[in-house]
């Protein structure tokens, strides 16, 4: 994970040599002290990549939960949160918003004391409960694929519980004290299937251990110093490097790192940042100040382009290594960055088509087709869908309400089996209006789902099976 001091003392992109100048004549060999103190540099950068996503879970569980009671996209710690239709094209909350399930959500602390979350008979609709830790990785996954949908109830443990686990539930161990539910639940956005979805979703509960067979409304209290209008991801980028690690060593404490962490967090305890302690700034002193936050986020964006963990194919980008990240630090951070709360690959793959080439955007004033041959629909157990978004990653609005297409939009197939998309601004012509997934005049990219990937070959996981390119028409 770490950079090499050669690479931080040449790269004048993120880092000038002349900030460290001055210090560096505080040493009687000028040399001696620019490399010492890029070496504090390379290992505050290497610590602020690996407490990145736990920073940034903490500054989300603050902003989504700053609130008296549930409400669209937010709601108090251990209140469940239901989305109760598809965002349309005004939607702002988070980009790259779906068009196919309706997220059941909920942050919730469970250092002091276990949580119960029962889950009603599902039948044989798709659905998954990804349990997130405070690091990012997705711990337990309930759902269609792990569980099937009979009814169940949950005993979700924090780190370090040894109790008895009651008659009638399924323990599930968290390795930290927050936990954030990120459920979805399929749903084809016809009023008879929203009302369905949404009985499911009220029949949920989630309550502590020792509230269960009792009635539990969560109090939700507002903090008048919480930002509720800038990103999560542009506050904890802003925040000064000091405050970032006293606040990373702070949540350590109730959101232990993993044993695999130990040799990181030895070499990190030389600036000062060690598990269970409070940050020592007098370690570390002024080094990286200024530079360290924007050339760890450099980093990350460097490791987008340039990183095995990235597949490129036909013009699509996307990854099977998320969900879990092991020591794989740096993929952790970016995934978090870019897509935070992304699923196991095993649950969902998301190829990304932000350019039709390597040059070229794309752009509404030219026409382009997607073509799946016969017998070559991205393979799956859950379902697929392709979505349009403008530049920014959000829907976009068309005379038609069409942000997502896929099989439940009932498109229409060639004569000779395969299934053509026309991606374009204007209509195609009512004759293929079905198969018109509309994009705005100026830029755009697209997003490919795949829910539950087919393992059996062909299969996006190990590379068999292939996105076809998106081509001009």
């Amino acid at each position: 994970m770490s950079i090499t001091r050669r690479t931080l003392l040449s790269s004048a992109g993120l880092l000038s040599l002349s900030a460290l100048a001055g210090t560096a004549m505080a040493f009687d060999n000028p040399v001696t002290g620019i490399e010492a103190i890029a070496d504090d540099i390379t290992l505050a950068s290497d610590a602020y990549v690996y407490g990145y996503p736990l920073v940034t879970m903490e500054m989300t569980r603050r902003v989504v939960t700053n609130v008296a009671e549930p409400k669209g996209t937010r709601g108090p710690m251990g209140s469940i949160i239901k989305l109760r239709q598809y965002p349309d094209a005004s939607f702002r909350d988070v980009t790259a918003p779906n068009a196919d399930t309706l997220y059941t959500t909920a942050f919730f602390d469970v250092g002091d004391e276990p949580w119960v979350l029962d889950q009603p008979d599902m039948g044989d609709r798709y659905f998954l409960l990804p349990l997130l830790s405070g690091w990012t990785d997705v711990f337990e996954v309930p759902g269609s694929r792990t569980t099937g949908g009979a009814k169940q109830t949950f005993l979700i443990t924090g780190p370090g519980w040894n109790g008895t686990v009651p008659d009638g539930m399924k323990q599930l161990k968290s390795p930290t004290a927050m936990v954030w539910l990120l459920g979805r639940i399929y749903c084809t956005g016809t009023p008879e299937d929203y009302a369905a979805v949404h009985a499911l979703q009220d029949a949920f509960k989630l309550q502590p251990l020792s509230t269960w067979g009792k009635d539990y409304a969560p109090q939700g209290k507002v903090d008048a110093s919480i930002d509720m209008k800038t990103p999560v991801r542009d506050q904890v980028n802003a925040l000064p490097l000091k405050d970032y690690f006293t606040l990373l060593a702070d949540l350590m404490k109730r959101n232990p790192p993993a044993e695999a962490d130990a040799p990181a967090l030895a070499r990190f305890a030389r600036i000062g940042l060690m598990a269970g302690k409070d940050f020592d700034a007098a370690i570390l002193g002024d080094h990286g100040a200024k530079e360290v936050p924007k050339l760890s986020f450099d980093r990350m964006k460097l490791h987008f382009i340039d990183s095995d963990d990235m597949k490129r194919v036909n013009g699509w980008n996307y990854t099977v290594k998320a969900g879990t990240y092991g020591t794989d630090y740096m993929q952790r951070a970016l995934v978090t960055a870019i897509g935070l709360g992304a699923n196991r690959p095993q649950d969902a793959v998301y190829p990304t088509s932000l350019k039709p080439g390597v040059i070229e955007d794309y752009d509404g004033a030219h026409k382009y087709v997607l073509r799946f041959p016969k017998g070559q629909l991205p393979p799956v157990k859950g379902f697929w869908s392709l979505t349009m978004y403008d530049e920014q990653m959000f829907f976009v609005a068309n005379p038609i309400n069409r942000y997502s297409m896929s099989i439940r939009t009932n498109p229409a197939f060639e004569a000779d089996g395969s299934l053509v998309i026309y991606i374009q601004n204007e209509s195609p012509g009512a004759d293929k209006e079905a198969n018109w997934l509309p994009a705005p005049k100026g830029k755009f990219h697209l997003m490919l789902r795949l829910y539950w990937p087919d393992e059996a070959k062909p299969s996006i996981i190990d590379g068999t099976w292939m996105i076809p390119a998106v081509e001009k028409a």
